[in-house]
């Protein structure tokens, strides 16, 4: 299916498979295909519209083994795979009895996407993001970020033979600073916080028409990336929902998006329509979208970030007030958690599960602690956790909780005595 319009005028028609249009998500104003983020009815934030047609199970089996398989959900071009991109997704499910064991709960599932091409789930949704900007006839990627996006857009940009321009808070973790730079990009550091930053980008973006600001100007497109997550929940669950999940909350678009996920396969008849929880988890230190769900607000009032969990730092989410409403809708929850819960949260997943993440996924397990000691969560419902980036990327968070048991001279003996035998 075509649509008119893209930024170069020499263009006729815009391939983005199944994507029919934009829509407000306030008042449900239209407008056609564009770069835009915000309508200029409601000034409420646009998402993209579909005409699927038939979706079938089958169809998506056969398809590539990354999120192009669900191609024919998504708004990129029809001919996405044969484009240079880093082909992200299809990242393992595993079955976590050993956590589950240790939180108290039956059946535990963790969506590791440390498995992406740098990663973390942001590969996701930058391919998408980059496949729309290609229809568009921009020139060069580029995006604010608190780390994983950065690392995303830089490699995207690389494999795409594109330039990028990549703005960061100059606090960032030094290990995310070194896995941009590494693609030899732009990359710049900025004197502020994530806010400062996106507003700095934002300003760029209509300054520079041929930059692709991929969650600024295509962010309608990007967002939906996030919704590959939920498919490939369900498909590797046997084409099935889960009862509840735990999502990590900075921007709140992927929480959003995994529900619509879940929404579209249950339209479509690829699962069965059954009921299922959200849970959002944020760090306290940033914590915007828990606290206005707590004081039973509708209303999610900006806050100064102060945590570890810098990728989950965004003191004034742009779906913030749409996570609320997914949460309220499923029957869920939002908590969060301290640092020292964080750094917990991410020893007990390495511990039960062999599995490192940084400070978001952290954030997730510890939640989920707390979301079962407070009532909140089922402990005999089955439970799926995202955790959505790699601990190698947040050493910093850790280094001084972790060390050698003993360091001893080279002898049996001394092993022995170290290890109390």
């Amino acid at each position: 299916m075509t649509a008119s319009l893209g930024t170069d005028p020499t263009r006729t028609t815009l391939d983005l498979g199944p994507a029919v249009e934009l829509v407000s998500k306030e008042e449900g104003h239209r407008q056609p295909l564009a770069p835009e983020f915000v309508s200029a009815e409601d000034f409420s934030p646009l998402e993209v519209a579909y005409d699927f047609g038939r979706v079938r199970r089958e169809d998506i089996e056969a398809g590539p083994k990354n999120i192009w398989r669900y191609k024919k959900l998504l708004p990129v071009p029809s001919t996405v795979e044969q484009t240079p991109n880093t082909e992200p997704g299809s990242t393992r499910l595993v079955r976590a009895d050993r956590l589950a064991k240790a939180l108290g709960l039956k059946t535990v599932w963790v969506k590791d996407d440390t498995g992406n091409p740098t990663h973390s789930f942001k590969d996701r949704v930058v391919a998408v993001a980059l496949a729309a900007a290609r229809e568009f006839g921009f020139e060069v990627l580029a995006c604010p970020s608190t780390g994983n996006l950065a690392n995303a857009t830089a490699a995207a940009a690389a494999r795409a033979g594109w330039r990028s321009v990549v703005l960061i808070p100059k606090s960032l973790e030094r290990a995310k600073i070194l896995t941009t730079a590494v693609y030899d990009g732009d990359l710049i550091a900025v004197d502020g916080n994530y806010d400062d930053v996106n507003r700095l980008a934002t300003e760029l973006a209509a300054e520079h028409p041929k930059w692709a600001f991929v969650n600024v100007n295509v962010r309608p497109y990007y967002s939906e990336g996030s919704k590959t997550l939920g498919f490939e929940v369900a498909e590797q669950l046997g084409w099935r929902l889960p009862e509840q999940i735990v999502v990590p909350i900075a921007s709140g678009s992927q929480l959003t998006k995994v529900d619509k996920g879940f929404r579209e396969f249950g339209q479509l008849g690829l699962v069965e329509a059954s009921p299922y929880k959200v849970f959002g988890a944020q760090a306290t230190g940033c914590s915007p979208v828990s606290t206005a769900f707590r004081n039973g607000h509708d209303v999610v009032q900006p806050v100064k970030p102060d945590t570890i969990a810098r990728s989950l730092a965004i003191g004034n989410p742009a779906d913030g007030p749409y996570v609320l409403d997914v949460v309220h809708r499923t029957g869920g929850a939002i908590e969060d958690v301290t640092d020292e819960e964080v750094v917990e949260g991410i020893r007990l997943l390495a511990r039960t599960e062999g599995i490192f993440t940084e400070t978001a996924g952290g954030v997730t397990v510890a939640t989920a602690k707390k979301l079962l000691e407070t009532g909140k969560l089922d402990p005999d419902a089955e439970t799926v956790l995202l955790i959505t980036g790699d601990g190698l990327k947040t050493l910093d968070a850790v280094e001084n909780h972790l060390g050698p048991k003993a360091t001893v001279p080279p002898s049996t003996e001394a092993v022995s005595k170290a290890l109390g035998y």
